[in-house]
């Protein structure tokens, strides 16, 4: 497996681990429909939050939230629609992005929520 595959999936594993510690409870891992991947489902109290992670090795390029595109943000809404209606749900949706940044040997992870909106 590629190096960065790896890296990919240990943050997304710290993601859950975060989301699991703040009372987070995890609906859905790596939810596909259609050519739409939404990273982790997960509900706190009323809200639905659809999350995309965010991993990297260094900030040189650019922080990790930069790197989701419009066009990612379009399949995931359209994802989560689908999801949303297909389970009858009546639930707030809330956006957020968890950026990690390895530093060394630890991991810095970042929340953000409504991340969308700060575009």
């Amino acid at each position: 497996m590629a190096e960065h595959n790896k890296l990919g999936e240990k943050g997304e594993q710290l993601a859950v681990d975060y989301l699991l510690k703040n009372n987070y409870e995890i609906i859905e891992r790596n939810y596909r429909f259609g050519k739409s991947e939404i990273d982790i489902i997960a509900k706190i109290k009323d809200t639905l939050a659809v999350v995309e992670v965010k991993t990297r090795s260094t900030v040189e390029f650019g922080n990790p939230q930069d790197f989701v595109k419009p066009k990612q943000i379009q399949r995931m809404v359209y994802a989560i629609n689908h999801y949303v209606t297909k389970n009858d749900l009546d639930v707030d949706v809330r956006f957020d992005i968890i950026a990690i940044v390895r530093t060394g040997k630890t991991f810095q992870i970042e929340h953000l929520e409504d991340a969308f909106y700060h575009f």
